[in-house]
């Protein structure tokens, strides 16, 4: 329930609108309750009596309380939406601000589809709990107390039938919220599941259709859909159990008034209006019964969503951005101390493990390894996309921990082993790197990085369009372009993660050539290729997640066995054990 206030306290500015739509409501339902009242005296007084005056006079009364209940009903219907979609908005807002302070370490611990949920699903249950559940929560209870206080004012014999049916009913909602509340949690982690499926099949699409298994991604869709279809049955089965109980028993309730009823009207004690008024209130009472246990329902599986909301919100960040931190860059220096990582604090062993690296400003550096060996994770560091778990690491001789987060990434361009261009024109992607930059300043930025090449040949040039995700561009251009991207940036570190990996060896020279020319920025180049690091200023070896040698090419290829097999496997067709052929 805490989870749910703390949602609702989200209501900012529509929290007027909220309180209007209730007020709307009790006006609404004070009308409609005068009308079984007003109606009673036409048939006992009117009828009988034959006062047409009074007849019409009443008439016109209910047909004015009629019409007001309707303005009410109409105007509630206005400021209820406007609550319910104006708090799904904020709250919507809300999340999405929050994952955009979450760090690696925080994305790793949700799935992508499950966010996606969080955000529109669960949102909507919340909207819908006030646009459908206001009414009746406001409404129920009143109509309730009222139609209650009428009966017995009109008959306290009959109204004893209420003492009998509401513990009934009671007992009836008990089991059923209790027995569905849970399911409501185990129906939105089905739909975290569908929607995960999906996302994979649409993002891998290419690849599905390149091994022809629509099949198989049909199958794991059936699955998961069939998962879901039987989750919402259950669910739902269970849900709707009120409905035949509750007629069950407001059905018998009218049974057993008419019964009585019929019997006093015959012993002279009871008059046919007033059994017909009494009819009508019984009738609101069961129906704000049967309003009540739907709030009931509705708000147990707003609490189900309500928590899975709070806990995008709670998600504490992982990088903390400290208060006066450090906005000024002084160069590209880089250093590691001791630096050890884990992705998990439980893990068993460290990704990284005692790393200790000096890079001077101005430097440029590569880094081999095998797969696994964490290179991508000890370039991660720099930039403070993870922090590091024991050691410092340091860019300018301060520890990126000491940095204002906006200052040290603006300062620290890093080209992702992933490469990932948004939907929207080349123009748009690159002004990611610097919003004002000028058509000359984007133009010399894709020289830099051989992108003008084939944009000169699309049709736009600057302004043609990518596609979702830039999937009209190969994968050769659209690395290119993210690196013309981070150099729009000009920042002190440069970062490459095996960003020319889809680039031929005589466009990746021409790169690394306009790279040279940049002065005063450090360069780190992880790459496969050893003709994409053998000309750096000093080679850095990782093996397993340890520095296992650093030097210039001539020192490593002179004296280290790992580098002399990447070379000779790569450059002079050797054995594969670190023997060149001498032939």
């Amino acid at each position: 329930m805490d989870d749910l206030k703390r949602i609702f306290g989200y209501l900012g500015p529509y929290k007027k609108d909220l309180a209007f739509a209730a007020a709307l409501v009790l006006v609404e339902t004070c009308f409609e309750l005068v009308i079984p009242v007003l109606m009673a005296d036409i048939i006992d007084v009117g009828v009988a009596t034959g006062d047409v005056g009074l007849i019409v006079g009443r008439g016109l009364l209910m047909a004015g309380c009629a019409l007001l209940a309707l303005l009410g009903g109409l105007f509630y219907a206005r400021f209820g939406a406007k609550a319910a979609y104006g708090l799904g908005a904020r709250v919507r807002r809300a999340q999405y601000a929050q994952v955009q302070r979450y760090a690696f370490a925080n994305l790793d611990r949700f799935e992508t589809s499950s966010l996606v949920t969080r955000m529109t699903t669960d949102i909507t249950v919340l909207q819908n709990a006030i646009s459908g559940g206001l009414r009746p929560l406001v409404r129920a209870p009143m109509m309730l107390a009222l139609g209650v206080g009428f009966s017995v004012y009109m008959n306290p014999t009959l109204a004893l039938v209420f003492f009998f049916c509401v513990p009934v009913l009671g007992i009836i909602l008990f089991f059923v919220v209790r027995t569905v509340a849970p399911m409501y949690g185990r129906l939105q982690k089905a739909m975290d599941r569908l929607n995960d499926v999906v996302q994979e099949a649409l993002v891998a699409v290419r690849a599905v259709k390149a091994f022809v298994r629509g099949e198989y991604e049909e199958e794991k869709f059936s699955a998961v859909n069939a998962e879901l279809m039987s989750t919402s049955r259950r669910t739902f089965h269970y849900a709707v159990l009120n409905m035949p109980a509750f007629q069950l028993v407001m059905y018998s309730s009218t049974v057993l008034i008419m019964w009585f009823g019929g019997q006093m009207i015959l012993a002279g004690t009871l008059q046919v209006g007033e059994l017909t008024g009494f009819i009508s209130y019984v009738l609101q009472v069961m129906n704000s019964l049967m309003m009540i246990s739907n709030v009931f329902l509705m708000l147990t599986r707003s609490l189900a969503s309500a928590q899975r909301i709070a806990q995008v919100l709670d998600e504490e960040p992982a990088l903390e951005n400290p208060a006066e931190g450090v906005r000024e860059i002084p160069d590209g220096s880089v250093e590691f101390r001791d630096v050890s990582f884990k992705y998990h604090t439980d893990a068993a062993e460290s990704a990284l493990s005692g790393v200790n690296l000096t890079i001077p400003a101005g430097q440029t550096v590569g880094i081999l390894g095998g797969t696994g060996s964490a290179k991508t994770t000890l370039v991660q560091l720099i930039p403070r996309l993870y922090d590091a778990t024991e050691g410092q690491v340091l860019v300018g001789g301060h520890d990126v921990r000491s940095y204002d987060l906006a200052a040290l990434r603006d300062a620290v361009g890093i080209v992702l082993q992933k490469n990932v261009l948004f939907s929207g024109t080349v123009r748009e992607n690159l002004q990611w790197g610097n919003p004002q930059a000028t058509d000359e300043e984007l133009w010399a930025a894709c020289r830099a990085a051989c992108a003008d090449e084939f944009l000169e040949r699309m049709p736009g040039g600057l302004d043609a369009d990518l596609g979702q995700g830039g999937v009209n561009v190969s994968g050769g251009q659209k690395q290119r372009l993210c690196i013309a991207r981070t150099l729009l940036k000009k920042p002190r570190v440069l970062i490459f993660d095996d960003s020319t990996s889809a680039v031929d060896t005589a466009t990746e020279a021409r790169i690394r050539a306009a790279l040279r020319a940049l002065p005063g920025m450090t360069k780190i180049i992880i790459a496969q290729r050893i003709s994409s690091v053998m000309n750096t200023d000093q080679i850095i070896i990782l093996e397993d997640g340890h520095v296992h040698a650093v030097g210039t090419h001539s020192q490593l290829l002179a004296s280290d066995p790992i580098y002399q097999e990447i070379y000779t496997s790569q450059m002079k067709g050797g054995d594969g054990h670190g023997q060149t052929d001498q032939r």
